[in-house]
């Protein structure tokens, strides 16, 4: 069996083995067991790198978690030494690894992904946070358009009087900007935009996913940008 997934993170186990944790187009979130993938001669641990996209060859037992076979990288292309990007990458894997958990099949998330990734390396570095704001539409948590001014995080709707210091109204109108576009990832954001935005969108993630924590690469993201 071979599944077409995105690696969101991985957990070495002993020397050698790896649990890899992934998003495929076929089940969604699944994890598999890479045996030898850290052995000494194994030159396809250089493939455990943020949201690569793989061809992994599986086993077929359906009962336990499945045995990677064979490994191969479906795009040399996105290999990359810039550090900015690869800060995001790791800000997003992290990000999809916690929203994703619970997730089965679906496509939409996956040609997100997709096109996340081609929108970062054309160069546009507030990509992530558009696929943040993706993520929240995909599941029917986006805001609810009204007239008013400011955006409650926990409600999720437009009020008339500021309820969180993080969602003015110059952040709580990007975010109908975002609601109202048809392409948001050509909207552009100021420097200070993006920082506000950032941080926005964590508030609205701490309170619409159980137990979501900040990236861990969270301060990378924010030192470099």
């Amino acid at each position: 069996m071979i599944q077409q997934a995105f690696l969101l993170s991985y957990t070495k186990y002993g020397d050698h083995d790896a649990v890899l944790h992934c998003f495929s187009i076929d089940n969604g979130f699944e994890s598999f067991f890479a045996k030898g993938i850290y052995a000494p001669k194994n030159k396809k641990k250089a493939f455990l790198f943020p949201l690569n996209e793989l061809f992994l060859h599986t086993s077929e037992n359906k009962k336990n978690i499945r045995n990677v076979l064979k490994i191969e990288q479906k795009n040399t292309a996105f290999f990359t030494s810039d550090i900015k990007k690869n800060a995001i990458l790791f800000f997003v894997s992290d990000l999809l690894n916690q929203v994703l958990r619970n997730e089965a099949q679906n496509q939409s998330f996956y040609s997100e992904i997709s096109l996340f990734l081609k929108e970062l390396h054309s160069d546009n570095f507030q990509s992530h946070l558009v696929l943040m704001f993706q993520i929240l539409k995909m599941q029917g948590l986006q805001p609810l358009l009204s007239d008013d001014l400011y955006l409650n995080p926990e409600s999720g709707h437009f009020e008339a009087i500021e309820v969180h210091h993080l969602f003015d109204q110059h952040i709580s109108d990007i975010w109908k900007e975002l609601t109202n576009a048809e392409n948001p990832y050509q909207i552009k954001l100021s420097r200070l935009g993006k920082q506000q935005f950032l941080d926005s969108a964590l508030v609205y993630f701490h309170y619409h996913f159980t137990g979501f924590r900040e990236p861990k690469s969270l301060e990378i993201i924010k030192e470099i940008f």
